[in-house]
């Protein structure tokens, strides 16, 4: 799994990194601006999926429909997300068609029309965006812990909250996107086919706008409450649990991934085992890291009934707690296994390439290679993550239900 790294430092300050892949004839890039829910005004919660929508109706000389008309000439699957830190715009597309699609990007970036009737047509689909979490039960309660858990602006929804959405003006959207597109503090990823000399050299023409500023401050607040109950009548209860664990930049932080793949790495896993199989209490569990720059949690879900809701809860709690009691080398063996499959099959997409190497950019400050993330994989072992165990206990959970009555949360 050798790979190469290609990286440049625009004179704007935006950092290009990237990363060839043989045998491909595809390429997927981002453009990862810092204008994630975290780094928005208060009360704005949900502006940066408006935003994301928004400067795709037009941009440059072409109107929204001739923006999309040319966007989906060149065959792109357009690809933007709103996290936590950024608002990522980018595409995955025939290597051949490359050059295009970062002048319409460009366009996108530095020259949307930002006409007040479209950012209503983007505001109301952010609005129902967020009403149709009500038929995805998994992902609200998964949002809400998250906004408990992590401290303020850190857990901010990534979808939006409706009475602020309502509130947003196009003037204010607008004041967001000058004061958050900020290129001096853009990462550009890219991955599959493509000439990374060619690729510099349009950035710079590109993106020479002069704009350089600082990277914003971030103040973190108080972290919200340990639980919380969303009442629905519904027939089945849904469970979001977080406990604190170690960032992606701890050295702790692979011993760390494999504890969670012997707790939830496949059906032989601790949490399917014991609360699905062994006792039948929930259709569905699993649990995952969920890593920021600035913290890092694991993240469970359980799906039961009301009947059985405080039981499955207990039962998680406790599959948390006696991990560090003892752990066979069977399961190391086994999540070891996991962690090295998804790996593999990230290797394979120039999309999960591209996202990743931005990632770690801004989290590390510089990028693994696949080959160092499976050596350290493979350096754990059952005594190394017993003892990161025992040094960091699972503790302080932070529970959210949603069903017709709420249960006692540890």
């Amino acid at each position: 799994m050798t790979e190469k790294l290609d990286k440049h430092t625009l004179k704007n300050g935006m950092v290009l990194l990237g990363e060839p892949m043989d045998g491909v004839q595809s390429v997927a890039f981002g453009f990862m601006l810092p204008a994630g829910e975290a780094c928005l005004p208060s009360g704005c919660c949900g502006a940066g999926s408006v935003i994301a929508d928004w400067i795709f109706r037009g941009a440059g000389a072409r109107d929204s429909r001739q923006l999309s008309d040319a966007l989906d000439g060149l065959g792109l699957v357009r690809a933007h997300s709103v996290g936590t830190s950024h608002l990522a715009v980018g595409a995955a597309l025939d290597a051949d068609n490359l050059a295009p699609a970062l002048d319409l990007h460009a366009d996108v970036i530095l020259r949307p029309h930002l006409k007040d009737d479209h950012f209503e047509l983007a505001r109301q689909l952010a609005v129902d965006d967020v009403l149709s979490l009500d038929d995805d039960p998994r992902q609200k309660v998964m949002l809400k812990v998250r906004e408990q858990f992590y401290p303020q602006p850190l857990g901010r929804s990534t979808v939006g909250e409706i009475p602020e959405l309502k509130a947003l003006k196009a003037e204010t959207a607008r004041g967001i996107i000058n004061s958050t597109f900020n290129l001096s503090q853009t990462i550009f990823a890219i991955a599959g086919k493509y000439d990374f000399d060619a690729v510099c050299r349009q950035l710079e023409n590109l993106c020479n706008t002069g704009r350089q500023r600082g990277p914003g401050s971030l103040t973190l607040g108080p972290r919200g409450a340990r639980y919380t109950h969303l009442h629905n009548d519904g027939a089945q209860v849904h469970i979001g649990l977080m406990t604190e664990t170690v960032p992606p930049a701890h050295d702790d932080y692979y011993d760390a991934r494999v504890a969670i793949s012997v707790l939830s790495g496949g059906m032989s896993a601790r949490l399917f085992t014991e609360v699905r199989e062994k006792r039948g209490l929930c259709y569905a569990i699993g649990a995952r890291y969920h890593g920021l720059k600035e913290a890092a949690g694991i993240a469970c879900y359980a799906g039961t009934t009301p009947d059985k809701a405080q039981e499955t809860l207990d039962c998680i709690v406790g599959e948390f707690t006696r991990l560090g009691d003892g752990i066979s080398e069977e399961e190391i063996a086994r999540a070891k296994v996991g962690l090295n499959s998804a790996l593999i099959l990230q290797s394979e997409s120039s999309s999960s390439r591209a996202g990743s190497i931005g990632g770690d950019y801004y989290i590390l400050g510089r990028v693994r290679s696949l080959d160092e993330i499976k050596d350290n994989i493979e350096r754990t072992t059952a005594d190394s993550v017993l003892d990161f165990l025992s040094r960091n206990k699972f503790k302080d959970f932070t529970v959210v239900t949603i069903g017709p009555e709420p249960v006692t949360a540890p």
